[in-house]
């Protein structure tokens, strides 16, 4: 009976050990995917490096484009300030244009109005006719009359209320208001006067000649009427029609 125990208690023991053998014999071995495990632990780790190298790159290039576009804001702004600076100066300068040349034009209109009150023309002995026309209207028909019959007017000066014609001496034989064999020259003053009535003064320097270059005495009379010819010239031009 004894014997027969044992004989059982040997068989289950080998009974258990076959079991634990097939045990482990059946556990597959994990050491292939531990490798592989182990290997996409590292490629996953170098994936992340690169994914944060990457993140860092843009982060830098990102700071790099907003400083660009910082920079483009401010050039922009910069710009623009100049612009409106420049346009700025322009206008002022414009007015300061326009001011120089106001100013001009009163200075020269200052100093004509002076020059013309510190003018004096004698007009003693001189033919005078008080004219209906204004003083602008009586000066154009006087430069006209001057220029049709050869005079060059060597100096002149007009303001609103004065004119004065200095022309050259000249020798001429012109077609109403000498001879040949005159000489003359003319000094005209235009005076503005009240009611629009403009008085036109005329003195001549009129001389004669004889051959050889002689100059010849000339009566007053003889004068006058040189004088009186250019008024008659200026109030027939200012009779026609186109003047009326």
């Amino acid at each position: 009976m004894n014997e027969r125990n044992a004989n059982r208690t040997r068989y289950r023991e080998l009974t258990c050990l076959v079991a634990l053998l097939t045990v482990f014999a059946c556990t597959p071995d994990d050491s292939p995917l531990k490798g592989e495990n182990e290997a996409l632990r590292k490629q996953l780790a170098k994936q992340e490096s690169v994914v944060t190298s990457l993140q860092e790159g843009n982060k830098v290039m990102q700071q790099q484009i907003d400083l660009l576009n910082q920079e483009t804001r401010d050039a922009k702004k910069e710009a623009q300030g100049a612009k409106e600076e420049a346009k700025t100066s322009a206008e002022q300068l414009e007015n300061q244009l326009v001011q120089a040349r106001k100013l001009t034009a009163d200075i020269k209109k200052t100093a004509v109005e002076q020059v013309s009150q510190n003018i004096f023309v004698e007009t003693k002995g001189a033919q005078v006719d008080d004219i209906p026309r204004s003083l602008d209207t009586v000066a154009r028909t006087v430069e006209e009359a001057l220029a049709r019959n050869g005079y060059h007017v060597r100096a002149s000066i007009k303001t609103a209320r004065k004119a004065v014609y200095v022309t050259e001496r000249k020798v001429s034989n012109p077609v109403s208001l000498e001879v040949a064999g005159f000489r003359n020259q003319y000094v005209v003053s235009l005076q503005s006067q009240p009611t629009n009535v403009t008085r036109l003064s005329v003195k001549a320097e009129f001389e004669k000649l004889a051959q050889g270059g002689r100059i010849l005495n000339v009566s007053a009379e003889e004068t006058a009427e040189i004088e009186r010819r250019l008024i008659s010239e200026v109030t027939k031009a200012l009779a026609a029609p186109s003047k009326t």
